[in-house]
């Protein structure tokens, strides 16, 4: 490297150094003045306090060990709230829950109408059956997560929807 190189690259560093001295002054600067300025004018904003405001008198806390029944969850006015009906009988499950995966073979599911695919599962049994849809399950082909991903139903319904699927399948 030659002496001329040598000294751009020296002079080149130096400036570069002094350039991020300068903007790491300038940003403390705005952060200073921005402290000092902006702080009174949020406090003085009355649509900021009345929120301020809102939060901490509609705030409430679930304490261990004592009734916490009325803390419900209410929805902010106009809001839409959707609730996933229970199906009461295993087809019910099977469109509503069970299909999702197992009429696209979403996550390694076998078809519902899959006679091959499903012949070495039924003839492990209905309890094997039952328990890797209730409990879930991780194999080679693919996962059942428990109960479909749906852990308000009932391992009553549960079974009904995989005896509904076995007799599609059979």
């Amino acid at each position: 490297m030659s002496k001329q190189d040598s000294q751009f690259f020296n002079t080149f560093s130096l400036v570069l150094g002094i350039l991020l001295v300068i903007s790491i002054l300038l940003f403390a600067l705005a952060r200073s003045v921005g402290k000092n300025t902006q702080a009174a004018h949020v406090l003085a904003d009355p649509r900021y306090l009345a929120e301020v405001e809102s939060n901490l008198t509609t705030g409430r806390v679930a304490v261990a060990g004592r009734d916490n029944s009325a803390l419900t969850i209410v929805p902010a006015a106009g809001a839409v709230v959707a609730e996933l009906a229970i199906p009461t009988d295993g087809p019910g499950v099977y469109e509503q829950v069970c299909g999702v995966c197992h009429l696209n073979g979403l996550a390694g599911a076998p078809n519902s109408s899959d006679r091959a695919a499903w012949a070495p599962r039924i003839a492990q049994g209905k309890d094997t059956l039952y328990k890797h849809a209730i409990e879930g399950f991780s194999g080679k082909q693919g996962v059942m997560p428990a109960k479909g991903g749906r852990a308000d139903l009932s391992d009553d319904l549960v079974k009904a929807a995989v005896d509904y699927m076995v007799t599609k399948a059979q």
